[in-house]
């Protein structure tokens, strides 16, 4: 588990077949999950400045590859006893949307994002999201997009500074959104027993 709380931006070295070796200051042991860019992926090799990670053919047809070239946003997995900070993140990427416009507000930026249809009602107004890793705010939702707004630090200490209009980023919904919907559906689907159900099942025991 993760809280979308960026903890250093590494630099990429190579991204060879399945292997992403990094140059970074966090020194993780072999088998440690860590998120990059919001993904969660096992250290596969330790180095003098860095360490490696494994991403399966499933990863690399998810995530926005374009944005594991330079820079990179890292993220240790939650050790029990942890500060929790951010909200919940599991590293599980859902689908990758794009940048739409960026607005400077002068002490704030406003950011759209658009994404599938489908994902959007796990995309809820005052909820939280997961861009790249970063755990952020949705301030608005529209037909097929919806509104961040990001400060100036954060604008700044991590990949938002580089993304533009046509940007894609990957993108992790609200965990306990995609619960819920999951649960009602489960349960619309579930029919009511009749007394002959119930009679057939008594008669088993």
């Amino acid at each position: 588990m993760f809280t979308g709380l960026i903890r250093e931006m590494a630099t990429v070295k190579s991204f060879v077949g399945s292997k992403l070796t990094l140059k970074a200051a966090y020194k993780p042991k072999i088998g440690d999950s860590i998120a990059i860019n919001g993904a969660c992926l096992t250290v596969i090799e330790v180095t003098n400045d860095g360490f490696s990670v494994e991403l399966s053919p499933e990863s690399q047809k998810l995530l926005a590859l374009e944005n594991y070239k330079e820079k990179v946003h890292i993220e240790p997995a939650m050790q029990m006893g942890d500060r929790f900070e951010g909200h919940i993140v599991q590293g599980h990427v859902d689908t990758v949307g794009t940048i739409e416009k960026i607005t400077d507000n002068g002490n704030s930026f406003d950011v759209f994002v658009s994404v599938e249809k489908r994902f959007l009602p796990y995309i809820v107004p005052k909820g939280s999201i997961t861009i790249d890793g970063v755990s952020l705010t949705v301030n608005e939702v529209f037909e097929n997009s919806f509104r961040l707004t990001i400060i100036p630090h954060t604008m700044k200490e991590t990949l938002f500074a580089t993304y533009k209009k046509g940007s894609r980023v990957n993108i992790e919904t609200d965990m306990f959104a995609r619960y819920i919907e999951h649960i009602l559906e489960a349960k619309q689907n579930l029919s009511t027993p009749t007394w002959n159900d119930i009679d057939k099942i008594s008669a088993l025991y």
